[in-house]
């Protein structure tokens, strides 16, 4: 029997991929791992990680595509778990997230924040409060 890793990976659309590309970056310290631009030398898909293992894939959809941003709707929400939620909630406010929830410890033992970047993606962010 072949040895299979079952996961999930993200996969967001951007307007602007190579600005959240860009923001993405320098807000939560996400680092590129791939990029595929169109004829334009536009980014049209990418992958990101967070860490060693926290992978997100993006596009871009077309002029069609409308951002939450545009919509006015919040449309999901990418929950990832870090080292360090206080030091990444500073970053994020610096380069310009909207904060949807500021750092605090929650009852199922994780500190954990809410942020939007500029399409209206919101990311949520925790640790775990005890380690063990």
């Amino acid at each position: 029997m072949p040895n299979t890793t079952n996961s999930i990976t993200p996969y967001l659309h951007y307007a602007d991929l190579d600005g959240a590309m860009e923001w993405l970056t320098k807000a939560f310290g996400f680092h590129e791992l791939m990029r595929q631009n169109g004829p334009d030398k536009k980014a049209r898909h990418a992958e990101m990680a967070l860490g060693e293992t926290g992978v997100v894939m993006m596009g871009w959809p077309g002029p069609g595509y409308r951002t939450p941003k545009q919509l006015g709707q919040i449309t999901h929400n990418v929950y990832a778990r870090i080292d360090d939620v206080d030091t990444l909630f500073e970053r994020a406010t610096k380069a310009g997230a909207t904060v949807v929830e500021r750092p605090a410890d929650q009852p199922y033992g994780e500190r954990r924040c809410g942020l939007e970047d500029p399409e209206g993606h919101r990311w949520y962010f925790a640790q775990p409060l005890h380690k063990g």
